[in-house]
């Protein structure tokens, strides 16, 4: 299996945020199936799109002034980019459906977990998920997230203290349920 061995929150391939060696790159079957979609949609449309339109624009002479023909290439580089990182991270994938998970109140990968901010007296719903599906304004964090990481094997009914840039945030965890 190949994984990512930087840690930095992006590198050339596009990574919302890199994997570190040897960890596991987690995905709900949703976030599998993204994946995959967005794969096949530049291997089978996108790129071959282009590649004729680069080819078109190379027929018509003088490479150097041509915008078509450097603006093409320029977008076909970024598209084989996201090819390759895309094929990694498949490869990496293991996909988690939190539906087989046996019944349990405690928060593990793939829980939707509603909490109360004790301090805003508010309540959020989170879904942990992995890395490449993370998308906080759609109430999805990453596994590896700061929030995740606090959460993670306590039970409905525990208060965590999470740690945040501005300090600690104090939440309870009201309901635990994997969809």
């Amino acid at each position: 299996m190949m994984r990512s061995k930087s840690s930095n929150p992006s590198n050339d391939d596009g990574a919302p945020a890199a994997l570190q060696a040897g960890v596991p790159n987690y995905l709900t079957p949703a976030g599998y199936r993204a994946l995959r979609e967005e794969f096949e949609f530049l291997v089978k449309v996108e790129r071959p799109r282009l590649v004729e339109v680069v080819a078109w624009a190379a027929s018509n002479g003088d490479r150097s002034e041509n915008g078509d023909y450097l603006y093409g290439k320029r977008r076909l580089r970024e598209i084989d980019r996201r090819i390759r990182y895309l094929t990694k991270r498949l490869e990496a994938a293991e996909v988690v459906d939190p539906r087989q998970r046996p019944p349990t109140d405690r928060v593990f990968f793939g829980a939707t977990v509603t909490l109360y901010d004790v301090v805003s007296e508010k309540e959020e719903v989170w879904q942990i998920v992995g890395v490449d599906e993370a998308d906080p304004g759609k109430g999805r964090i990453s596994w590896q997230s700061p929030l995740a990481q606090a959460l993670l094997k306590r039970a409905a009914g525990e208060e965590v203290r999470v740690p945040t840039p501005s300090g600690v945030r104090l939440v309870e965890i009201v309901s635990v349920r994997y969809e």
